[in-house]
């Protein structure tokens, strides 16, 4: 498939005063230009997505750890976030991490879209259903970046259910989609790596889901655990399963990168004086 001319993405739209709407390009070849950090097409966003997550969750922990307000030992990742400074850099770049996941999230839904076009490996409505519950997902790290832990803990617990258990269903239903894809639009190595992350995230997710359950119908938030406590050994274990999901999510968008180079969008937008 050869991509679209510009005069003809130009040309599209002849009526005075419209704009035109983004235009996306999906293309097998790899003469795309630059556009950040040698990245052809838009692979910077998913590329940008996945380091910008991984050092919000790696800086509130390691300041966190540093103040002394967490142990070391596998916090849960809303631990490292609650107290000052931490707090402040933990929502803020979550915030940001969320926001990166919407423009993600989108432009993977038009990519296959475009695919879709041609192939027709995958109903419209099972792409929109999916996109839907990514921006699920994506809303419930912004309530949890914005009502923190100790602040407001049942909102938080609500938003970091809705995050969690969204991105898994999203995760799950792209891995699908990418296997009704192949062999045209992905390998099958790709497949098998992303339904790969997809089991783990989901077994990692069984664990997670009373934690959070039986933490909003509390009104006292534990931070503070210790190894002689009754509770310290499934404390552990959840904690771990809530790192192993949170990082599944950064290794899932991970192989997007590769789809993503070979999609170009390109806005139009003519202005015409009233007569």
């Amino acid at each position: 498939m050869r991509p679209a001319s510009p005069r003809a993405l130009q040309g599209a739209a002849t009526e005075p005063g419209r704009a035109l709407p983004p235009q996306m390009v999906v293309s097998r070849a790899r003469q795309q230009p630059a556009m950040l950090c040698c990245m052809p097409g838009v692979a910077f966003v998913p590329a940008l997505l996945v380091s910008w997550s991984s050092a919000a969750f790696i800086t509130s922990y390691v300041i966190a750890v540093l103040a002394g307000h967490v142990e070391p030992l596998v916090p849960y990742i809303s631990d490292t976030g609650t107290k000052p400074p931490e707090s402040g850099i933990f929502g803020f770049m979550i915030n940001i991490s969320a926001l990166l996941g919407v423009i993600t999230m989108c432009i993977r839904y038009l990519l296959i879209e475009k695919q879709n076009e041609s192939s027709h490996f995958i109903r419209s409505s099972c792409n929109v259903f999916s996109l839907c519950i990514g921006l699920m997902g994506c809303t419930g790290m912004g309530i949890v970046a914005t009502f923190q832990e100790l602040s407001v803990p049942s909102v938080h617990d609500i938003g970091a259910l809705v995050a969690f258990g969204s991105g898994v269903v999203y995760i799950t239903l792209q891995s699908i989609i990418s296997y009704k894809s192949c062999p045209q639009w992905n390998t099958y190595l790709v497949c098998h790596i992303r339904m790969a992350i997809s089991v783990i995230s989901c077994i990692a997710f069984i664990p997670i889901f009373p934690v959070i359950v039986f933490a909003s119908k509390i009104s006292v938030t534990k931070i503070d655990w210790t190894p002689d406590e009754k509770d310290y050994t499934y404390h552990v274990v959840s904690a771990v399963c809530e790192w192993t999901v949170a990082f599944g999510f950064v290794f899932f968008f991970l192989t997007f990168i590769r789809d993503f180079q070979r999609v170009s969008l390109r806005i139009s937008t003519e202005i015409h004086e009233d007569s």
